[in-house]
């Protein structure tokens, strides 16, 4: 894999590609943006151009670097992640023993972090004396989604890279090309917000987001009709934040369709919060399922919409 096959944020492609063209690979490095727009892909892709001992504008995948690196045994290449909810002190610490050992195949050893926001306080303290004094070989790329939890004496020391949500036209490529989707309406778009990441988890229930929408093509009937064309609901309870987020999408869509009259739309959505919180609270499911059933259908169905 090179970056060209990596979609969209083309200008960190650009600020990697150069460092790596130049030669002017920094210690260590910052990737910041929400989850699933693709970070981790582009550090081990980072990573594994900066090992290979033939890199002529992209990996070679022919040296004993990229072989090692493809099948997971890269001695030069190690990856941290949580251990539970969090990175632990321990972790670091670890890291820190085998950073003093010099590279084996390649000129640079690297680190990944990931969901490196997780760090406890201790072991970013831990991580901090890495980083003003590393080695000349080593570098390390620490993956963030929430920079504001990463301590300001951590982000000093890195080159901090943003990272864009996809565009939905490149979502919409990806559903098309990647995962043979072609049901694809503004809806799912929307639901995958930018990332590929919410894409994967989504494609496998397209069909499932096409029954919701049906759901709502009965909200101007009667609560049977409703109810009826809820089986999706009742008998999915593992799934039933995906449904309740892509619900709350489609009454937003309704709510932009009508702004003379999208009170409706607004509390409804509300009303969808709120069985998140009975959910939340171990409320009986079924139940949890009819309060948002009837009470949406009784706001959509008013003739004077509350204010």
């Amino acid at each position: 894999m090179s970056f060209n096959n990596i979609r969209g944020n083309d200008k960190v492609k650009s600020i990697l590609k150069k460092s790596l063209d130049n030669k002017t690979i920094l210690h260590s490095y910052m990737f910041i943006g929400e989850e699933g727009i693709g970070k981790k892909m582009f550090a081990n892709e980072f990573a594994k151009m900066v090992l290979c001992e033939n890199f002529d504008g992209e990996e070679c995948d022919k040296c004993k670097s990229c072989i090692e690196f493809s099948s997971g045994n890269n001695p030069d290449f190690s990856y941290i992640e949580p251990d539970g909810k969090i990175i632990k002190i321990e972790q670091i610490r670890q890291m820190q023993a085998k950073v003093i050992e010099k590279p084996i195949n390649s000129s640079k050893k690297i680190y990944i972090i990931d969901n490196a926001d997780l760090m406890t306080k201790e072991a970013q303290n831990c991580l901090l004396k890495t980083l003003e004094e590393p080695p000349e070989y080593i570098v390390i790329i620490l993956i963030v989604s929430n920079e504001n939890k990463v301590l300001t004496t951590i982000k000093s020391r890195c080159m901090k890279i943003y990272f864009e949500k996809l565009a939905d036209s490149e979502i919409k490529k990806y559903l098309i090309e990647d995962c043979k989707i072609e049901n694809i309406n503004n809806n799912i778009l929307r639901m995958c917000d930018g990332s590929i990441g919410k894409c994967l988890g989504i494609k496998d229930k397209i069909e499932d987001y096409i029954e919701i929408e049906k759901i709502f093509s009965n909200f101007n009937k009667s609560i049977l009709n409703v109810l009826n064309a809820s089986e999706i609901l009742y008998k999915n309870k593992d799934n039933i934040n995906d449904y309740l987020n892509y619900i709350n999408v489609i009454l937003y869509e309704y709510a932009k369709q009508n702004l003379n009259n999208n009170i409706k739309y607004i509390n409804s959505m509300k009303i969808v919060e709120n069985t998140k919180q009975r959910l939340l609270s171990n409320s009986n499911y079924d139940m949890c399922v009819d309060y948002l059933l009837f009470n949406i259908w009784e706001e959509i169905n008013e003739k004077n919409s509350r204010g």
